[in-house]
This record gives C-alpha cells, sequence and structure tokens, in this order.
C-alpha cells in the first residue's frame, strides 16, 4: 500500500466517524418543550402557527406564565421581558408549591456548544430575576435547548426573533 493510498484511508475513516456522530443533546433529556405564549415578540397579537407544538401544558394558573424575547447574541433582560417576568412572578408567588422549568432556546445561528451555552444563560437570567422579584429558587429550575426546538421555522429575523426566548414547562 502507498503512502497516498494510507492517507486516503486514514481520511476515509475520519470521514466516516464524523459523519456518524449526532448532535450533542441538551442535558436534562425527556423534557417536552411548550410554547406558553405563542405570540410575537413584543406584545404583538399575531400568534404563531409554526414549529412542532404550540399547545400549553401548563395548567391552571400556571398557564398565565408568559414567553420572553432576547435579542440576537444576548442573555440580559430587555424591559418588556422584565415587565413580563413581573406578572410571571406574580403568579409564581401565588402558587408556591408548583414548579416550573425554565428553557432557554435560541434562533439557529451559532454553533450548537455556543447556542446551548447562550441558551443557559437565558434561562439563568430569567431565573435569577423572577427570584430577585420573590420566587423561591425552589420552584424553579432551568434547562437550555439552545436552537433544537425552535418555535417558528423560517430562516428570517422574524422567525430568528421568536426563537431567541425564555418559557415556562411543568416540572
Amino acid at each position: 500500500m502507498t503512502k497516498y493510498m494510507k492517507y486516503l484511508l486514514v481520511a476515509a475513516i475520519a470521514l466516516a466517524f464524523m459523519n456518524g456522530c449526532p448532535k450533542p443533546k441538551p442535558t436534562e433529556l425527556g423534557q417536552k418543550p411548550v410554547t406558553t405564549d405563542i405570540t410575537k415578540p413584543g406584545g404583538g397579537d399575531e400568534s404563531s402557527t409554526s414549529g412542532t407544538d404550540q399547545g400549553s401544558v401548563l395548567t391552571g394558573a400556571l398557564a398565565g406564565l408568559k414567553t420572553i424575547y432576547f435579542d440576537f447574541d444576548k442573555y440580559n433582560l430587555r424591559d418588556d421581558a422584565k415587565a413580563t417576568l413581573e406578572a410571571d412572578a406574580r403568579i409564581l408567588m401565588d402558587n408556591p408549591k408548583s414548579r416550573v422549568v425554565i428553557e432557554g432556546h435560541c434562533d439557529e445561528r451559532g454553533t450548537t456548544e455556543y447556542n446551548l451555552a447562550l441558551g443557559e444563560k437565558r434561562a439563568a437570567a430569567t431565573r435569577d430575576y423572577l427570584i430577585r422579584l420573590g420566587v423561591d429558587a425552589g420552584q424553579l429550575s432551568i434547562i437550555s435547548y439552545g436552537e433544537e426546538r425552535p418555535v417558528a421555522m423560517g430562516h428570517d429575523e422574524d422567525s430568528w426573533s421568536q426563537n431567541r426566548r425564555s418559557q415556562f414547562a411543568p416540572k
């Protein structure tokens, strides 16, 4: 076997391994994505029907928890998100036995690893603000889905802005 053929064989094997490796999964598997508020970012009344799961599995008073949205490549809370979280905090404090998971999501831009980290920062910022507002930390946990669970399937700013979010799911 010539030196050239050995290099081709090594490259073919490496390519076969790379193609067979799945993308990393979020840290807590089995969590069902939930959209608790399917209005567009900024409080518009148009609802989005794209995505795979638009129904909320939160029930009772917790069904009133709203999704918040983030600017591109950011995890700091916007003023509209803070106002939304103030209402969410009241709901959670009125239901002290409730437990929710805060899901951090990103748009499709960026690597899987980067988006998982950014989604975690978004969920953590949401949790931390709710705790500062008086919500018991024991009611809240976080998970990042990165770009893996979009609610809008388009490849434009309107879709991306809907996918950069933190939302609530039952625990």
